[in-house]
């Protein structure tokens, strides 16, 4: 314990991946000890702790001030200042980490998906998948992006072949992604692009169990493709699924700030992620456009500087998820993120038959369309 080592108006300052609710707690403690102590959600890596990381502090204004300067030496910096900003009382920071990791769980697995369709389907070596994917980010501008067009071209020392065709497809988690899920069902806010992440991560755990089952059935017969189109079809999937994995990072974060008095700035949480963190992207300058224009913007779909794009975008989505479904490939979160966009802007759900069923076995009730009030039906 710290604890015997501290005196009054002392200051911690919590730098890991804490649970949000821990540090609600630790603050609460502390604060009755009259110690200060500051939840601060860091993301860069092994780069971010050379060059300077992404900094999301949270706890008292006070106790901010007295680090600001370090913290603020400490981190990325871009032409708009240092990627660190006061975020918000209690476990704000650390909550504001969760989701970016959230969201980083959700780009992930669609960049995976993405580099399965092509290796896959289109049956494209590593080094042109590399290839493809350093042109795109040109446009993309995308930490993970890039990472990943490297990631392709890296030789393997021990073999003839790219390291990634060694590697086994066993996917391990730190836990972070999991309590974006769970916080956001705590909540009622569906992310369903980020939980495809964290999904798709516990199916590729069973591998000795995916490989028995791969023997009992048949493989899907190969096709005669266009190339060419089907590459810039992916590279619009990227897009659509990349800005629905944010949407909804943002979502939940308005969702937590509003249940816990957050106060968030979501302008200035996008402009700390340019530089430093895990998820910097080009997309976050429009995503700072957004929220200028409108703080509280209820879903980043229907901003301007999204909407036609992810139109267009959904359209070759569609495509994609097609020529998948034709050679049984999973697209778990492609498929999450259109869903996600036709959920969102569908006027009637069939959540009306839902009610119904619940009323039938459970008389739980529902509402009409056309009178205010609660109904029952003896249904039998």
């Amino acid at each position: 314990s710290l604890l015997p080592y501290l005196d009054e108006n002392d200051i911690i300052i919590d730098g890991g991946n804490s649970h949000f609710e821990d540090t609600n707690r630790r603050q609460k403690n502390l604060a009755e000890k009259g110690i200060n102590y500051l939840g601060v959600g860091i993301s860069g890596g092994e780069y971010g702790a050379l060059h300077g990381p992404s900094i999301m502090p949270g706890g008292t204004k006070t106790a901010y001030a007295e680090v600001s300067e370090i913290l603020e030496d400490a981190a990325a910096k871009t032409e708009k200042g240092a990627c660190v900003s006061y975020l918000g009382p209690k476990s704000a920071g650390h909550y504001v980490k969760m989701v970016h990791n959230g969201i980083e769980y959700g780009i992930m697995e669609v960049l995976a998906e993405i580099y399965d369709f092509m290796r896959k389907i289109l049956k494209l070596e590593a080094e042109e998948i590399g290839d493809i994917f350093a042109e795109w980010n040109q446009d993309f501008d995308s930490y993970l992006v890039e990472i990943t067009a490297k990631i392709m071209k890296k030789e393997d020392p021990k073999t003839d072949q790219k390291l990634i065709n060694m590697i086994l497809d066993k996917a391990k988690h730190k836990g972070t992604g999991k309590w974006s899920v769970q916080s956001a069902l705590d909540l009622g806010t569906a992310i369903p692009t980020i939980n495809a992440g964290v999904n798709a991560r516990l199916m590729s755990a069973i591998k000795e169990e995916r490989i028995k089952n791969a023997e009992q059935f048949e493989k899907s017969q190969n096709r005669e493709l266009a190339k060419e189109n089907l590459i810039k079809k992916l590279k619009s999937a990227l897009y659509f699924a990349s800005v629905i994995a944010y949407a909804e990072g943002f979502k939940l974060l308005k969702t937590a700030s509003e249940e816990y008095d957050y106060n968030l700035n979501y302008k200035e949480i996008a402009r700390i992620w340019e530089d430093g963190c895990i998820i910097r992207s080009g997309l976050l300058e429009p995503i700072q456009k957004a929220f200028a224009a409108e703080m509280q913007l209820d879903t980043l779909i229907t901003a301007e500087q999204f909407k036609s794009k992810l139109v267009n975008s959904a359209a070759d989505l569609k495509e994609i998820i097609n020529e998948a479904a034709e050679s049984e490939l999973p697209l778990t979160a492609l498929h999450a993120a259109a869903d996600y966009f036709n959920s969102l802007k569908s006027e009637k759900m069939p959540a009306n038959l839902i009610q119904a069923q619940r009323d039938f076995f459970g008389a739980h009730t529902y509402q009409r369309l056309d009178a205010e009030g609660t109904f029952h039906t003896e249904w039998e």
